[in-house]
């Protein structure tokens, strides 16, 4: 008798709970939208409540919009203690102040290393422990950068916080893994948003970058929505501690 074929691993994510942080747009919008449409029941959280209500609103039934400012610890924990754990978190919210090393103050500093790693740092602690007291089993997925891979002009405090952002992933994974509770980044190119818009306005810049993504063009919010499902769903049920690059080559030279 034949022996039975495999069967791929559902992709779906039907009746898990999913939290993502700096939701109201760009990356962090389109992370909700993939998450909701692969059937979870998804949370949007930032602090500005008009944007993120109107992101659950256009998502539809099955997202939810919370204010929460991720750099104030308190409200944090109070946050997880005030709701069922949830399966899913994209640790998304983060900054960028870009300028020459020379350049950089204390208060930059701050602001980038406060909030890309010392809120995702704690977001994931408090989501994870109470992960762990609901006997959840479940994903964590970091938005890194390929600056947390290699380095770049005028991004000293950027890949200082994405190179802590990666080892912190894989010391929380061998933390939880034997609570079945995976953590990984996903670690993105540069991505057309509202927030880089800007930047590309500048032809050296962009064509500076265009040079170094081998497949020719910059990434897309679409781009990362098949990532983020895919370590949120069971078809990634083996992998955690790893970083998933999405720099269309950047970083293989």
């Amino acid at each position: 008798m034949a022996e039975a074929l495999p069967q791929t691993p559902s992709f779906r994510l039907d009746g898990h709970r999913a939290l993502v942080t700096g939701a109201g747009r760009g990356i962090g919008l389109a992370c909700a939208a993939a998450l909701a449409q692969a059937g979870a029941e998804v949370t949007l959280a930032a602090r500005t409540a008009p944007e993120i209500e109107q992101a659950a609103a256009a998502i539809g039934p099955n997202a939810r919009a919370s204010v929460l400012d991720v750099s104030d610890l308190t409200a944090v924990a109070a946050f997880f203690e005030s709701r069922p754990a949830f399966h899913v978190l994209v640790n998304n919210a983060g900054t960028n102040r870009p300028k020459p090393v020379w350049e950089v103050s204390e208060a930059d500093y701050d602001a980038v290393l406060d909030l890309n790693l010392k809120s995702a740092f704690f977001v994931a602690q408090a989501c994870a422990r109470r992960m762990i007291a609901d006997g959840i089993q479940g994903s964590l997925i970091h938005m890194g950068s390929q600056m947390g891979h290699v380095g770049g002009p005028g991004r000293s405090l950027y890949c200082a916080s994405k190179w802590a952002l990666e080892g912190m992933n894989k010391a929380m994974a061998l933390d939880l893994a034997p609570h079945g509770i995976r953590s990984n980044t996903i670690a993105p190119t540069f991505i057309e948003t509202p927030m880089t818009k800007p930047f590309f306005e500048d032809p050296a810049f962009r064509a500076s970058v265009l040079q170094k993504i081998k497949l020719g063009r910059l990434g897309t919010v679409q781009d990362l929505m098949g990532a983020v499902i895919f370590l949120a769903s069971d078809a990634s049920s083996l992998i955690t501690g790893a970083s998933l690059i999405v720099d269309g080559g950047w970083t293989a030279e």
